[in-house]
């Protein structure tokens, strides 16, 4: 599998925010969200190709019990499934993030799915005809609720504007009528889209008091506090 970077820090996001882990970032994605804040796995691919075997030793060396398999789009790589096996083995917490469009059986603790809302499409004359791909895969409901099937998970929705923020409320009322169990609210959370703490911060001003009102938890950025927007981190 191709791996843009593997390095230790603290989960910046979601439900375990502040845990120490270990982030192996795969390299590709099947989207091109304008906004994406890790580009060199998506608009310019980079890294090396790594067995399962490579992976978990560089996991090893850093220690953390917990383990974030990221990208890109880390459900596209096929040996994925055979590393979190590998990874739980050895007795690691795993938590797959995922945009929720491609299904891969992979064993995990937690499935933090990115839902990416119709604003998230790149430019309409962006090379490739990536703005009409985008939008053909960007939703994919029967996917996300297999993945949400017998594992914990958390549903996270990057929030730029008011017009987001009813998309995203929308969609969560539909995966609710699609699923038996409906969608425990205490495991959707709102993020607002910002790459630095000025615009970040703009945006939770108003985001914050809507999520109150929706019983949604808003999920800070963390990590651009602490570290800023950088790699590695």
């Amino acid at each position: 599998m191709r791996i843009a970077e593997i390095y230790a820090s603290l989960q910046g996001e979601g439900l375990l925010a502040g845990t120490p882990s270990v982030f192996v970032r795969t390299s590709g994605c099947n989207l091109r969200c304008h906004w994406c804040d890790t580009p060199f796995t998506s608009w310019e691919p980079v890294g090396d190709q790594q067995s399962v075997a490579e992976v978990v030793a560089a996991v090893a060396t850093l220690g953390e019990q917990h383990v974030v398999i990221t990208g890109g789009e880390p459900l596209l790589m096929p040996d994925v499934a055979e590393l979190c096996h590998t990874l739980r083995a050895d007795g690691r917490h795993i938590t797959i993030e995922t945009a929720g469009t491609v299904f891969l059986d992979a064993p995990a603790d937690l499935v933090s799915i990115s839902p990416k809302l119709a604003s998230s499409a790149p430019p309409a004359d962006t090379p490739a005809g990536w703005a009409d791909r985008h939008r053909a895969a960007r939703r994919r409901d029967a996917v996300i609720l297999a993945l949400m099937t017998d594992r914990d998970y958390q549903l996270k929705f990057v929030i730029d504007s008011p017009g987001d923020l009813a998309e995203a409320t929308a969609w969560i009322d539909d995966l609710a009528a699609a699923r038996p169990a409906g969608i425990d609210r205490s495991r959707v959370l709102f993020m607002p889209q910002g790459r630095g703490p000025d615009e970040l911060a703009r945006t939770t001003a108003w985001l914050e008091p809507e999520c109150r009102v929706r019983g949604i938890h808003l999920a800070h950025r963390f990590h651009i506090d602490w570290f800023g927007h950088t790699r590695g981190t």
